[in-house]
């Protein structure tokens, strides 16, 4: 298991390498000067120059870069864009705002718990939601409560999440006249009902297609286990049908739904931009979006490095769960 988890790591590192230079290039060749953004349209070219030597824009973008015009071809520069912000991850130093000045760690330790709690309140009322009703869903086939489930789960995949999350907003300040705290976060310490009040709607938005896929997910992985040999022998016991399908059938069918669980927890991340927009919660999701607006180069190639390491995380999570599922499988 240490050498699988070690190599797994490895391969992780490549990745995330790779997604840097990916991020870092095409930052750097769409339409748009973070200089311009900083002074305004009025700018002069000494002020667009004088930004971007400030910002380092005006040195090459990679330590090695090939000129065929030059006898060299290839040539190294020790002071680099991009060498300089690896340098800068690898010892702790995220870079600087180019809009607000502040240093990005300090500015992500900000916003973290916005989002950490968000998605820990998505996850919990996807799991809570999901996996229950994919069970008596799959105990109760094709009964009226069956039908309901799945049409509900349907639902849930079917409709865009920024559109129920606009619904969630408009009708209760319409109909009783409430709308959460804006613009800033309730904190759960301070006030535990006020932050409830603000976090829980736009969890539930969050997690209503997430918990959709996962509630069809259980189903049908809970309902091939039920046909399994040892189900059958279980049964033939005398045990109980609940504890055939609790003890015996549940955990089996649970690693397809963890793998799905593992990639809908990645892509919360990104589906936290929107929400975190459209409620207004000061987290790393408007953070990111603003800093894409702003071209605020070192805090979107630090977010998207920070997804990255999250997704590679929760992958390795994953497939070590497997094992715990399953004893059969084994890693070398």
């Amino acid at each position: 298991m240490q050498t699988f988890i070690l190599r797994r790591l490895l391969i992780g590192v490549v990745i995330l390498f790779i997604l840097s230079i990916a991020v870092f290039t095409l930052l750097r060749i769409t339409p748009g000067d973070p200089a311009i953004r900083i002074c305004g349209l009025n700018c002069t070219t000494e002020q667009i120059n004088e930004i971007h030597e400030r910002l380092g824009l005006n040195k090459p973008r990679f330590p090695i870069s090939v000129d065929f015009t030059s006898p060299k071809f290839v040539s190294v520069n020790t002071d680099s864009q991009y060498g300089n912000y690896m340098k800068g991850v690898l010892t702790g130093d995220l870079g600087t705002s180019s809009v607000n000045q502040k240093p990005v760690g300090q500015q992500i330790i900000h916003y973290f718990p916005v989002t950490l709690e968000l998605l820990v309140l998505t996850l919990i009322l996807t799991v809570l939601v999901g996996i229950p009703f994919g069970i008596i869903s799959a105990v109760m086939k094709n009964s009226g409560i069956d039908y309901l489930v799945r049409t509900v789960a349907v639902f849930g995949l079917a409709v865009p999440g920024f559109w129920v999350a606009t619904l969630v907003l408009v009708f209760p300040a319409v109909w009783w006249g409430y709308a959460p705290t804006i613009g800033r976060a309730v904190p759960l310490m301070d006030d535990p009902i006020g932050n409830m009040k603000q976090f829980l709607p736009a969890s539930a938005v969050l997690a209503l297609g997430s918990a959709a896929g996962v509630m069809r997910l259980t189903r049908s992985s809970l309902l091939e286990v039920m046909r399994a040999d040892y189900m059958r022998t279980a049964r033939a016991k005398g045990l109980r049908e609940r504890v055939v399908i609790v003890s015996h059938g549940l955990k089996n069918s649970l690693i397809p739904v963890v793998t799905v669980l593992g990639l809908q927890i990645a892509g919360l991340l990104g589906g936290a931009i929107i929400i975190e927009q459209i409620f207004t919660l000061p987290g790393e999701g408007l953070f990111t979006l603003q800093a894409l607006i702003n071209k605020d180069f070192d805090v979107v190639q630090t977010m998207t490095l920070y997804a990255g390491v999250a997704v590679v995380m929760l992958n390795l999570m994953v497939d070590v769960t497997y094992a715990w599922l399953d004893p059969r499988i084994r890693y070398s």
